[in-house]
């Protein structure tokens, strides 16, 4: 299986809501790199922020594009973000099932067939002035 394909199976399980499916694709020390906050390391904190994203926002992924470079190590994938956010955060604005279309990007890398490292940007003022209007 190429970086393309074990990217484009981890994107497929989040649109299909299959978390084991997407847990599967990890390496067990997966460095994941949110668009703000600390640094994740290990599939257990992995799988914590998926449970916390999982209660506060319903999202899906459309529009994705996704790049590879020769060595068929790395991929990035650029997205679109349609969501809605049902259960605030602390910091962020209260939540009452505010829908939002926010364009995002991730960049992974892949070692042995696992996914090593996921790192998301997004523009959070935008998402911040979407779900507050």
């Amino acid at each position: 299986m190429t970086a393309l394909d074990i990217v484009k199976e981890y994107y497929t399980s989040f649109n299909q809501k299959n978390w084991n499916g997407m847990l599967a694709l990890l390496h067990p020390e997966v460095r994941h790199e949110p668009n703000q906050g600390e640094v994740r390391i290990g599939v257990e904190k992995f799988t914590e922020f998926m449970k916390t994203m999982d209660t506060s926002y319903e999202e899906s992924l459309t529009d994705l594009v996704f790049l590879t470079e020769p060595s068929d190590s790395r991929v990035a994938v650029e997205f679109v973000v349609n969501g809605v956010y049902k259960k605030g955060e602390e910091g962020l604005p209260e939540a009452h099932n505010q829908s939002y279309v926010l364009p995002a990007a991730a960049f992974l890398d892949i070692k042995d067939g696992k996914i090593t490292r996921v790192t998301t940007y997004y523009n959070l003022p935008l998402w911040i002035k979407l779900v507050s209007a």
